[in-house]
């Protein structure tokens, strides 16, 4: 099984591919959890007109990114990327930022 440590909510940089050194928050990641879905990330889909959509045209949709390459972006830092590692704190698991050791909510 693929664990992903990247979740919805987290601020992510997009390090390869069209969309490259865009940065936004991962609005939702796919069930297979090897595709996010980052906001502000969308393609071009040309629709011709029909019954529901007169208009037809150029479309953008959202689209989504492999998880290998997104990278998180540090919440201390806010320009350097990191790694997320996990502790426990208070009896609970939380994961933290590696570079900055700040917790990652």
């Amino acid at each position: 099984m693929n664990k992903s440590k990247i979740l919805r909510g987290d601020v992510v940089k997009v390090i390869a591919g069209n969309h490259k050194g865009k940065i936004g928050p991962v609005v939702k990641v796919s069930k297979d959890k090897k595709r996010v879905y980052v906001e502000g990330i969308v393609a071009i889909k040309h629709a011709k007109p029909s019954q529901t959509d007169q208009e037809g045209g150029m479309k953008e949709i959202p689209t989504s990114v492999d998880i290998s390459n997104v990278s998180l972006v540090d919440p201390k830092n806010k320009n350097g990327f990191t790694k997320i590692g996990y502790k426990i704190a208070d009896g609970k698991k939380v994961r933290i930022a590696k570079k900055s050791g700040v917790e990652v909510k």
